[in-house]
This record gives structure tokens, sequence and C-alpha cells, in this order.
């Protein structure tokens, strides 16, 4: 007969076992801490090597000071280039920012999102052709449609991580480019959409003058920066960095992470679809080449270009890459691949974060370094 254990001499009854927090009463999954306490969607590196998202805190007069130097740029950038390209700019910028909504956020690599894009390109302009609506009603009828194919994509696509995930989506958007091609009757096939109006409420100067259009335009793709740097910021956002980061602890916390992957893989797809169409109205043009794999090639050189996980870097690599190709197109060069990959190969080498990730590392180090001797 076994003997009981013996205890040491307490006063009292022993305490209850702590409840964990993650099992606390709360009717939602708590968000983890270490997303929680912070206003940045991560505050530092993460065991997966992601570089911090964000520097400062939300109320940093640093990031307000940014905030209006972008904005001021933005208004003033017909004005120091050729407003069509300045159109691209933007366009490719918000199309940049919705891959880096995945890549940067969720860590899920498309390679598919030339399929909204180039969907939303054909939407807008058939809208904007057969039923003569503004051109901002057209775009947001294209940005929905982009929304509406991403959400059978997404949920099957979303299945898979790592390069499986992009190789699902890739597939989806070549499936999406053929059938477009065999449509010819509809979207002009190989020929393309052509002669899509810019009806604007009957201006005739933004109609028909780039500079003016550009002015109408622009506000469309700040609404969707706007949109995107709002779900980065919110609590949503820090659960996309937690999935990115782990997503069986996630999962462990409560959190569907599927169902997450899926939101903002639509959420996605419509920032894409919206560039798409004033991409499209811009041109008066939608072809084929707005669906080929290129064009995901091209958007997620752009991103990893000026910085994944930073938004902004989508902005500067977009910058980079369309003033680059102009000018290189404009003086008869016909090479523009072999430049663009070179910068590309330098610029991951000697900037593991980008052109915009290391620059904001730089000035962030510059700004603490007085207070550390301070202290």
């Amino acid at each position: 007969m076994t003997q009981p254990l013996q205890t040491s001499d307490t006063s009292g009854p022993p305490d209850p076992p702590a409840v964990p927090e993650d099992l606390s009463t709360s009717d939602t999954p708590a968000v983890p801490e270490d997303l929680s306490t912070s206003d940045t969607p991560g505050g530092s590196e993460t065991s997966g090597g992601h570089p911090p998202l964000v520097a400062g805190s939300g109320h940093s007069p640093l990031r307000w000071i940014m905030l209006a130097v972008g904005l001021v740029t933005a208004l003033a950038l017909p004005w120091f280039i050729y407003p069509p390209v300045a159109m691209d700019i933007a366009a490719w910028a918000l199309f940049a920012i919705s891959v880096d909504l995945l890549l940067g956020y969720t860590g899920l690599l498309s390679f598919g999102h030339a399929a909204f894009w180039g969907s939303s390109a054909y939407a807008t302009g058939l809208i904007a052709t057969h039923w003569g609506l503004p051109f901002p009603v057209a775009i947001l009828g294209g940005m929905l449609f982009a929304m509406a194919i991403a959400v059978p994509i997404g949920y099957l696509s979303v299945r898979r991580t790592g390069i499986y995930f992009a190789m699902v989506t890739l597939a989806f958007a070549q499936m999406i480019y053929f059938i477009a091609n065999q449509l010819s009757d509809l979207t002009g096939g190989e020929n393309g959409l052509q002669g899509i109006p810019k009806s604007f409420f009957g201006i005739e100067s933004v109609e028909t003058d780039s500079f003016y259009f550009y002015y109408a335009a622009i506000g469309l793709i700040l609404l969707g920066i706007w949109a995107a740097w709002r779900v980065v910021h919110s609590p949503f956002g820090r659960v996309l960095v937690a999935i990115r980061d782990n997503p069986a602890r996630a999962r462990a916390l409560g959190y569907d992470v599927d169902r997450y992957k899926v939101i903002v893989f639509v959420l996605s797809a419509g920032l894409a679809g919206l560039a798409g169409g004033v991409f499209a109205i811009s041109h008066g043009f939608a072809s084929l080449q707005e669906l080929n794999w290129t064009t995901s090639g091209k958007v997620v050189l752009i991103t990893v270009l000026g910085g994944i996980g930073t938004l902004w870097g989508g902005v500067v690599g977009a910058a980079v890459v369309t003033m680059l190709e102009d000018w290189l197109a404009s003086s008869g060069f016909e090479g523009t691949g072999i430049i663009l990959g070179s910068i590309f190969v330098v610029i991951v080498l000697l900037f593991r974060r980008g052109i915009w990730g290391t620059a904001r590392d730089l000035l962030q180090r510059l700004i603490d370094r007085p207070r550390d001797r301070g202290r």
C-alpha cells in the first residue's frame, strides 16, 4: 500500500491554478499581447525575420510630416512629369500596395494578381463603353467585379501555403487570361478593348486633357491607399500579422485563419481592381497584357523593390520602375528587362528591406541616436 504524498505545512487552502489569458471568458479571441500593445502591426523583428512594419507610434510627428510630403508629391506630380506617366505611377503604386497587403502583412505570395487588375480593366472598359457611365462609377464597377471573382479563387487558394499558393493563384490567372482571349466578341481578343471613354459628368477638360484627368482620378487612388493603411492599422491587420508570423498560434487563440486569409485576399483583389480600372481609363485601352502572368511578376518586383511590409514601399517601387521604363523607352533602348533585372538583383543583395524599408530604418536610427546619447 503506497504512502500518501507529504505536503508542506502551509496555512490556508492552496491557491487555485491560474487560468491562462487565452482561455478567458471573453466571447472573442484575444489579440496576442505583442500585437495589441502598440499602434503598429509589428513593433519588433519577428522570428521569421520580418522587419518592423512601421517605425514610430501612430502619433509621431514624423509620420504626419511624411504623410503631408507624400500628399503634396501626389498633387504636384503632373507638373513635373508627363501626366499619363504620373497616372501610371499612381495606378501601379496602388497595385503594389494591394500585393503588399498579402505578401508583407499576411505572408501570401500571389503570382495571379494580374487576374484582378486585368479583369477590372475589362469590366471598367465595358461599363464605360456600353453604358456611358462616368468613369468613377465604371471603375467602382470593375473593382466589385474583381472582388466577386476573388471570392472563389481565394477560397480555393488559401488552403495552400508557400509556393503552392503562388502556383494556384497563377493557374487561376492564366485561366482568366484564356477565357478573356476566347471571348473575343466581348473583349476584343488579341486586339484588346479599344476606345474606352473618360466620361466625367460632361466636364470636357477632364475628358480630353490628361492633366485634368489626373486630378479627377487621383482621389480614387488615394482612397484606395487610405483603405489599405486603415486595414493594416486595425485589429484586423494585427491579426493578419499574427497569422503571418505564426498561423498555428493564431489558430490556437481561436482565430479562423482561413477566413481571415480569404477576407484579406478579396480586399487585396478589390484594391488591385481599383488600380486596374484607373489604368484602363487613363490609357483608353484594355488588353490581354493586363491579364498576363508577366504583369503579376512585375508588380511583385515593384513590391519587393520598394520594401515588403511597408505599404509606402509600393509607391517608391512603382515610381522607380515606371519612370525608368519611360526613360529607357524614350531613349530607344529595348533591353528594359535587363536593366530592371539588374537593379532588382542589386537591391535584393544590398538592401534586404527594399528601398523604402532601408531608408526608413536609417532615418529611424538617426532619430533615435540623440535619444540614446541623452540617456
